[in-house]
């Protein structure tokens, strides 16, 4: 996970939960009777008036933090049923961050390769899309780790197509545009060419849920995303997919914030620190069925 890049979609106003379950439901699938991830009530956190008096003027002047996200990346952040409202366990955590600090987020929804340049100009104040945290990210934008994930990879139930994930030359494999497991598999596939062997068939796509589909319909054999987000869209499938190896390359998450604002970053750090230790950040990861990614202590710029 420590490559160039992370992972998200979003298609003509349908959410990518939405978008997969079109699918299934051409498939002839049955809905699943389980409770899904995000069921329950909204996790907040009482805002503490010693952080919030560390936050930059500028900052804290309109009361508001205006984060941009990739609102196509479910269980992260993804377009609930409205097609307007982002939801997902970075969404609920996150503004549980922003209430620690007596703010209010509100989200812009944008393409992912365009967040951390949007973080840079000052569009946002914040970028919260499931960025995996790596030195080349750290170049242009502080980061304040709060989640670890890995990569993961899924194929068709069965895996019909035989994929080996240590092995997939020749095979047609999906990722999301701009993230890690895209300069994944592009090194996968050098391999691959370097050793003689057939190359792999790199489909890219804009949003997530297109890569997923590409797999449920069998256009693409199988797909690399982050490990929660592999997990949720196996879950969501009911039984259509599945899960392929183990999770490698974990790698923490980070909010991702102007160069020239450390200090804003510092107390963004101190606010996620205060949400694990007050038990809501536990709640909000539990919520969503994502609590094998949490962490112990947040890290601004963490090295490794």
């Amino acid at each position: 996970m420590f490559l160039i890049s992370g992972g998200r979609r979003a298609v003509l106003g349908v959410t990518g939960a939405a978008l997969l379950a079109i699918s299934l439901a051409g498939c002839g699938e049955k809905e699943s009777s389980t409770e899904q991830p995000g069921a329950g009530p909204t996790v907040t956190a009482a805002a503490d008036s010693a952080l919030a008096a560390k936050v930059p003027d500028a900052v804290k002047a309109d009361g508001v933090l205006k984060v941009g996200t990739d609102s196509t990346y479910a269980p992260a952040e993804f377009l609930d049923a409205d097609g307007k409202t982002v939801v997902g366990f970075d969404i609920e955590l996150f503004n549980a961050v922003a209430q620690k600090l007596g703010l209010k987020a509100e989200y812009e929804s944008a393409p992912f390769d365009s967040i951390l340049p949007g973080v840079d100009s000052g569009k946002y104040e914040v970028g919260v899309s499931s960025f995996t945290i790596n030195a080349e990210r750290m170049k242009t934008v502080n980061m304040v780790s709060y989640f670890s994930a890995g990569t993961q990879w899924a194929t068709k139930a069965g895996n019909p197509a035989k994929v080996d994930s240590e092995n997939a030359c020749g095979k047609k494999i999906a990722v999301q545009v701009g993230t890690v497991q895209l300069d994944d598999i592009t090194a996968r596939s050098k391999k691959c060419t370097d050793a003689g062997k057939p190359a792999i068939t790199i489909d890219q796509y804009q949003a997530q849920s297109d890569a997923t589909a590409a797999v449920v319909s069998g256009k693409d054999d199988a797909m690399l995303a982050d490990s929660p987000v592999g997990a949720y869209a196996v879950k969501q499938s009911n039984g259509q997919l599945e899960l392929l190896g183990d999770i490698y390359e974990s790698a923490p998450y980070g909010y991702a914030v102007k160069k020239d604002q450390a200090a804003f970053a510092e107390v963004l750090k101190e606010a996620v620190a205060a949400v694990i230790a007050d038990g809501t950040y536990e709640t909000a990861l539990k919520k969503w069925g994502v609590e094998g990614g949490a962490i112990t202590t947040p890290a601004l710029n963490p090295t490794s």
